[in-house]
């Protein structure tokens, strides 16, 4: 898909509620017959926010910015996900959460790189570490330059959005997850497999990039 197509789709983008669903296959479901895991967010749930900018390549197509995460002892090590984190009580809003945690684990620098929120996407409830997420939707007027934070990032990927948009191909995959059978698709993106809140947000991106 070209940026200027991406970005147009993009302009005006409506209220959360209003958006079309992403694929159902990205939804994890108990293979022992139990009903769908818990996915609305607890009185508990910690306030996240993650970023979803696309940016322009060489050609002119969309792309947009991925992390792997590095190995470490605790939930989401090695996976893939947007740039982003806990809100902190200094970020006003969901989006100053997600673009202070793209400038600490990738170096954005959203006035170099023409950076301007459009909208957001319906929230995700991650239960395995109790966040709700809003998922906060960018456009970048030139590439980024990006250099990945040695504490937490392995390495940056930058996809092109035809990775996610409808028809690209979803791997499904069963596997237990504590004392949780589950079945649950997800994208291949750079040789990795790309699943659960992440994959979730960029299938509804998806969905908006593609509809009609």
């Amino acid at each position: 898909m070209r940026f200027d197509d991406a970005a147009a789709r993009l302009a005006g983008l409506p209220a959360a509620a209003a958006l079309p669903e992403g694929p159902a296959e990205l939804m994890p479901v108990f293979t022992d017959g139990r009903l769908r895991p818990r996915l609305r967010p607890t009185t508990t749930a910690k306030p996240a926010a993650v970023l979803a900018l696309l940016f322009p390549d060489e050609a002119g197509l969309a792309r947009i910015v991925l992390t792997e995460r590095r190995t470490y002892d605790g939930h989401h090590s090695g996976e893939v996900s947007l740039p982003g984190g806990k809100a902190e009580d200094d970020d006003a809003d969901p989006a100053s959460t997600a673009l202070r945690e793209a400038r600490e684990e990738v170096g954005l620098d959203p006035v170099a790189a023409g950076v301007r929120v459009v909208g957001t996407l319906g929230e995700v409830f991650i239960p395995v570490s109790d966040f709700h997420i809003t998922p906060i939707v960018a456009i970048a007027d030139r590439a980024p330059a990006l250099v990945a934070s040695e504490a937490e990032v392995a390495r940056i990927l930058t996809p092109p959005v035809a990775a996610f948009l409808p028809g690209a191909p979803i791997e499904i995959v069963e596997r237990r997850i504590g004392d949780w059978p589950l079945r649950y698709g997800g994208y291949r993106i750079d040789g990795l497999h790309v699943w659960g809140a992440t994959a979730r947000i960029l299938g509804q991106l998806g969905a908006v990039l593609g509809a009609d």
